[in-house]
């Protein structure tokens, strides 16, 4: 057995014996970079503290990676195919992990929003890879399986980011939730060159480099529109990336539709599987990212946890995406996508109805069953979109595929954490307005509480301190008229900050309860929109399915009946494709390979 894996896996007689092994390496991937975003809410906190953010700091340290991760995955995605799909995982790795060194070595904000930001660069780069090598790597009957395995890796990241931040939080600084990253890149990347093989697309297109720029721009000016306007207010930044955005979206239709090898085949979204699909990850990321955003500040503000008793109780979440993700390995056979993501989407709305009833009693055995319920119902949802998704590409461009299904994510996440994130503020600050009125505060200092629920503990935590202050000072007093005078006064004040963190609580909870309900509405109506455009059970699925159950006999689906269909119909048998792909210089494909590429690229024009 050779130690670095050298032989590509489009080379191979059979599957690879070591899939199930190279798997692991590209979850583990894929575990750090979504643990990159999570354990940062729980370590922002104490990063605030210390570095001394404002609210515009701590939310471009948030998107400081999102940008970058949003906006360069289909560029990259099409890179990794035509080059190597290994080695843009393993230059993603190192990337992230130069960032993540560069993170814990700052001692600023502006230092820590340039590390976050090249840790998105290595992420765009990772999150892609992972998928196509997956894609590659298995036969199409393993595929639905793995890709399942993949999904629950990302929904256990969702709940073990904060519980990880927490555990290094006990001991250690906000900075150790850089460095933690290093070690485990490592790992992966010693696994990525003994275990993982080699993948690239079996043909040489250019790529479309303005396509690709294109996307470059309309992507990360829509994300920076989403960030800037909800948080920030519709200024002339806001306006002006919605602009560039809109342009670019134009121009970047326009030039693919023309282009004869596009970097992305817009076409394909006049498929309803594909498109349904999209939405549907687009959709219900919005809500789970939106309700992860305030459900893990609600049980560290309002509930006192700390930051690694948050991640404990995050935990049934991840269970329940595991369970999820097994109950669709068994229902998407038997009766569809269709109602396997639909009845997913559902549990998301149900679970975010059931956070409407929070309010400033709920304990945590309130929150237990929408987390259970938010976990199925991710585990439901998110595996069958992705083999769809991911299905609907050829294996030239399978790191394509990954980047469309991975962009509609951090779109949707983006959103969700911008618009419900936003509203939750609002809200917040509304009622806060109105439940601190007798607390007779000055209005600069209830202007500071009405800015997040973490500095309206903040402000009531000073007035208590303040009251224990003048408490002292009239034990001390030796004139009893002023005694009288200072214990009356800290008596007051003592008062005020008690109704303060009442009014805090309160507050926080009924936004918590008024965004659930927008949420839940607003992804109940994406539900209906995803069954309505997501096709019945047909014979390509029954197809794929029977494929899964090992009946490999089955004729595949017609290569004309679908946009979809065509694409899938260059991908049926991955087997065929590689040997057509088995040359001498692993760098040139066959003539043959690249004449049934260009033939499969053009039954997809049409």
């Amino acid at each position: 057995m050779r130690l670095v894996a050298k032989e590509p896996v489009e080379r191979m007689e059979g599957p690879y014996a070591r899939r199930w092994w190279a798997l692991l390496v590209l979850c583990l991937s894929l575990l750090i970079i979504v643990m990159a975003n999570t354990a940062l809410t729980v370590a922002a906190p104490d990063m605030t503290a210390d570095l001394g953010l404002s609210s515009a700091d701590l939310q471009w340290v948030i998107d400081g990676y999102t940008v970058p991760y949003a906006a360069l995955m289909l560029l990259l995605g099409a890179i990794g195919d035509k080059y190597s799909r290994r080695g843009a995982l393993v230059l993603g790795l190192l990337v992230f992990a130069g960032g993540s060194v560069g993170g814990w070595l700052a001692d600023s904000s502006t230092q820590v929003i340039a590390a976050r930001a090249v840790m998105g660069v290595g992420a765009a780069l990772i999150m892609p890879a992972t998928l196509s090598l997956l894609a590659a790597t298995f036969p199409r009957a393993e595929r639905a399986k793995a890709i399942t395995l993949w999904t629950a890796t990302a929904g256990l990241a969702i709940a073990a980011g904060p519980l990880v931040a927490g555990a290094l939080l006990e001991n250690h600084g906000w900075s150790s939730t850089f460095l933690i990253n290093v070690p485990v890149a490592a790992v992966g990347l010693v696994g990525a060159f003994v275990l993982v093989p080699p993948s690239r697309a079996g043909h040489h297109d250019r790529i479309d480099y303005v396509g690709g720029l294109l996307s470059v721009v309309w992507i990360g000016s829509l994300v920076y529109m989403i960030i800037e306007g909800p948080h920030f207010g519709w200024g002339a930044k806001a306006v002006t990336a919605a602009v560039v955005a809109g342009v670019g979206l134009a121009a970047f239709v326009l030039w693919e539709l023309r282009h004869p090898h596009p970097v992305l085949d817009v076409r394909r979204f006049a498929d309803r599987r594909f498109a349904g699909s999209n939405l549907a990850v687009a959709l219900f990321f919005l809500a789970v990212f939106g309700a992860f955003y305030y459900l893990t500040q609600h049980l560290q503000f309002v509930l006192g946890y700390d930051a690694f008793d948050t991640g404990l109780r995050m935990l049934p979440l991840a269970g329940a995406v595991f369970v999820g993700s097994a109950l669709t390995g068994y229902l998407t056979p038997r009766v569809g996508m269709k109602w396997t993501v639909t009845a997913g989407m559902v549990g998301g709305t149900v679970a975010l109805a059931l956070l409407t009833r929070v309010d400033a009693g709920s304990s945590y055995g309130d929150f237990l069953a929408p987390l259970i319920v938010l976990g199925l119902a991710i585990g439901l949802a998110l595996s069958p979109c992705t083999d769809a998704i991911m299905g609907a590409f050829p294996e030239s461009e399978l790191g394509v595929g990954g980047a469309v299904n991975d962009t509609s994510l951090e779109l949707g996440g983006s959103l969700g954490i911008a618009i419900l994130g936003s509203l939750l503020g609002t809200s917040y600050s509304d009622h806060l307005g109105g439940a601190a009125r007798g607390a007779d505060l000055p209005a600069g200092t209830l202007a500071t509480a009405q800015d997040s629920v973490g500095a309206g503990y903040a402000v009531a935590e000073g007035v208590g301190h303040k009251a224990q202050q003048l408490a002292a000072q009239a034990a001390q007093a030796t004139d009893p008229q002023q005694a009288a005078q200072l214990k009356g006064q800290a008596e007051h004040l003592a008062g005020a900050a008690r109704q303060m963190t009442d009014a805090v609580a309160s507050s926080f909870s009924d936004a918590v309860a008024h965004t659930s309900l927008v949420g839940a509405v607003t992804l109940g109506a994406g539900t209906l929109l995803v069954a309505l455009l997501l096709p019945r059970k047909g014979r390509q699925e029954e197809t794929a399915d029977a494929a899964r159950a090992g009946d490999t006999d089955q004729d595949p689906a017609p290569a004309g009946d679908t946009d979809q269909g065509a694409a899938q119909a260059g991908d049926e048998d991955p087997g065929a494709a590689r040997d057509e792909d088995r040359t001498e210089d692993p760098d040139e494909g066959s003539a043959d390979g690249a004449a049934s590429g260009e033939r499969s690229g053009s039954a997809r024009r049409r």
